[in-house]
């Protein structure tokens, strides 16, 4: 009869075990499958925030090269204008300072 009890808790305990065996590994893959998600997510939001700073750089880079050629041209058109305006008062000054001299 104590042969029949122990092969009954040896069975119960079999089955504990397998039980605690069982949890312990759901446990486990539940907090791999968590770790591997967030890390997964960590570098998802890392690329994008380094793929929104380079974007954020060469629009930066191109809008003042932008500007800067912009600002070279108005000067330089500033310069031929004034330039043609300095060659039109002088031509004008000469061709009065002529037709009077004659």
């Amino acid at each position: 009869m104590g042969a029949l009890v122990n092969r009954k808790h040896s069975l119960g305990n079999q089955i504990v075990t397998h039980y605690l065996q069982a949890v312990v590994l759901v446990v486990v893959v539940v907090v791999v499958v968590v770790v591997v998600v967030v890390v997964v997510v960590v570098v998802v939001v890392v690329v994008v925030v380094v793929v929104v700073v380079v974007v954020v750089v060469v629009v930066v880079v191109v809008v003042v090269v932008i500007a800067v050629v912009v600002l070279i041209v108005v000067v330089v058109v500033i310069v031929v204008v004034a330039v043609v305006v300095v060659v039109v008062v002088e031509a004008t000054v000469l061709v009065v300072v002529v037709s009077i001299v004659i």
